[in-house]
């Protein structure tokens, strides 16, 4: 209750909760001492899915070939202290609490987003562990985003792009998303993850043409191939490996860890046994998580509970491609915010699942209600149900046997979905 209270209050700083601006984070980090120039192996993760699942992969790489990372992301699913990673552990609450209170004072009269405090917070503690590897999840775009604040960096890894957040961009297309995720790279490493097709990939070669860095491309430079036998083959210009399945679900996750295996390789040199080590210790907590005990999995009965927290087009066709690799039927149960692609979002599962369901996602004001999300799916050809919880949902599902549970929609909906269980 503390550390939320103190993040209320400090969500009054500025009276927008977003304002994409880089002036109040450099006004704030230069009372701070500028930490962020004393950093000195930091790779800055963009893009508009996959960057928490390549930050995550990247990771288990480094730490199994001995490296200490420093993590920053956003959203958090659970607790704000799952953004801040320091020497490779999630921050105490009560050291959060003490490093936002301090910056709060440091800020005065000053404002600032919450995002913002946040991240300039995030880099003052992490000088501390300055000699570490520090993984920067961007928030929202890049361009203008408080993470962008950096004179050098070992590399930039690019997700996957698509159209999402067009609300506060003037050029609502795909270049002008490329733009805004590209145009302050900074000349060092460039990766790149695999794209929703070759026109995007096109779109962002052309939109570095001009950026030094050295570039490396999946599907060009890099790549990763599975046969129908689970042989998983990851290969680029330095030799290939046979990798071991990972313990995550979906096979689109095998792209992202391509990036992140390549990354390793140009950047650091890491060994293929500890490469083959750490692929099987990846864990991505809310991306096709399934959950396997807990309050929510008794409700279950014999089915299968999974939650992901996709939220625009590109994760529902990687989710969609998921459901069909299964020999159950899939019960979509699905939550959203307003400002989502509500019918092109449905539109990628209807044919794939038996049923769907729409909740409200608890206790965000943001989120679109049920009744408005389903009067908006009117030329869907397919039956909508409502529930009034998460729980109700789960326990509709109770009346099937070996049937899968699919919770999606939104990170915000997979953060109450783990709080309950």
């Amino acid at each position: 209750m503390k550390l939320q209270k103190l993040i209320s209050r400090l969500q009054q700083k500025h009276h927008r909760k977003l304002d994409l601006s880089l002036e109040r984070t450099f006004d704030l980090l230069n009372k701070l001492g500028n930490p962020q120039d004393k950093l000195n192996n930091v790779i800055s993760v963009v893009g508009t899915n996959s960057k928490y699942s390549i930050c995550q992969s990247l990771k288990a790489i480094l730490n199994q070939s001995g490296y200490k990372c420093n993590l920053y992301l956003s959203p958090h699913l659970q607790s704000y202290t799952e953004r801040f990673v320091f020497n490779d552990k999630e921050i105490n609450e009560e050291i959060l609490i003490n490093l936002l209170e301090d910056v709060e004072k440091t800020l005065g009269y000053g404002q600032a987003t919450l995002f913002e405090i946040l991240t300039c917070a995030y880099l003052k503690y992490c000088e501390q562990f300055k000699e570490n590897i520090t993984l920067i999840e961007a928030g929202l775009f890049h361009k203008f985003d408080s993470t962008n604040v950096f004179k050098k960096n070992l590399a930039s890894i690019i997700g996957s792009v698509g159209l999402d957040h067009l609300q506060w961009i003037e050029n609502k297309t795909i270049e002008g998303i490329i733009h805004e995720k590209t145009a302050n790279l900074l000349d060092s490493n460039i990766f790149v993850n695999k794209q929703d097709n070759k026109k995007i990939k096109s779109k962002i070669e052309k939109a570095l043409i001009n950026n030094q860095s050295k570039k490396y491309f999946f599907g060009t430079d890099f790549n990763i191939l599975k046969a129908e036998n689970s042989f998983i083959q990851y290969e680029d210009k330095d030799g290939s490996i046979i990798l071991p399945e990972p313990n995550i679900l979906g096979d689109h996750q095998l792209s992202n860890i391509s990036t992140s295996i390549s990354a390793s390789r140009k950047l650091f040199n890491i060994k293929d046994k500890d490469i083959k080590n750490a692929i099987i210790k990846i864990d991505l907590k809310g991306r096709l998580q399934e959950i396997k005990f807990g309050k929510l999995k008794k409700i279950i009965g014999s089915n299968r509970l999974v939650c992901d927290g996709g939220h625009n087009i590109n994760a529902a066709k990687a989710i969609t491609k998921w459901i069909k690799q299964q020999n159950q039927d899939v019960h979509l149960v699905i939550g959203m915010m307003k400002d989502k692609d509500h019918q092109g979002f449905i539109e990628c599962f209807k044919n794939n699942v038996k049923s769907i369901t729409l909740i409200d996602i608890p206790n965000q004001a943001g989120s679109i209600p049920k009744e408005d999300f389903k009067n908006k799916l009117n030329g869907i050809k397919k039956k909508i149900n409502l529930c009034n919880s998460i729980e109700e949902s789960i326990q509709s599902i109770n009346k099937y046997q070996n049937n899968i549970c699919l919770i999606v929609g939104s990170l915000y909906l997979v953060g109450e979905v783990l709080n309950l269980n």
